[in-house]
């Protein structure tokens, strides 16, 4: 079962963090994707939509493909820019995809896969990957898209 933890007491930049569970179901991303959009909504972030639903659908497709355990959803602010959306997965996995850093090796445009971290290099405005020490465990791998563009309601100027 998902379950959702809502951003602290004291304000958090727009939109907060929310964390979703996933078990290792192959139905997760997809409810996990329609979560996205649900707080991209209520928070006035819905033009982020369709590049957030990307991102996240390719980063959490690889930790489900790749993974034998649950993971998790994140999203919240960027990390720099208040302005920007950072979506994060977790997994337990603490192997970081080859390429996943600034250098990835090229794509076979006939395989039926493998062309995902492309697409979150291609849509995201930044990105990375790091793995988590111990006792934590696992990695986390994420992107951030929006920008100063983007003005979250709530916020001055909106």
């Amino acid at each position: 079962m998902s379950t959702v933890s809502p951003p602290g007491s004291t304000p958090d930049p727009v939109p907060g963090t929310y964390t979703f569970q996933l078990p290792h179901d192959p139905r997760a991303p997809g409810i996990a994707r329609a979560a996205l959009r649900s707080v991209l909504e209520a928070y006035g972030w819905a033009e982020l939509g369709d590049t957030a639903a990307l991102l996240a659908t390719e980063l959490l497709t690889n930790a489900h493909r790749h993974t034998a355990g649950s993971y998790a959803l994140s999203i919240g602010p960027g990390a720099m820019d208040a302005h920007r959306l950072r979506v994060a997965v977790w997994d337990g996995d603490p192997k970081v995809p080859p390429g996943f850093g600034r250098c990835l090796p090229s794509a076979d445009v006939a395989a039926e896969g493998g062309r995902g971290l492309f697409l979150v290099r291609a849509y995201a405005d930044d990105w990375g990957a790091y793995a988590l020490p111990a006792p934590a465990s696992g990695k986390l791998l994420w992107a951030e898209c929006g920008g100063p563009s983007v003005t979250p309601r709530g916020t001055p100027g909106s």
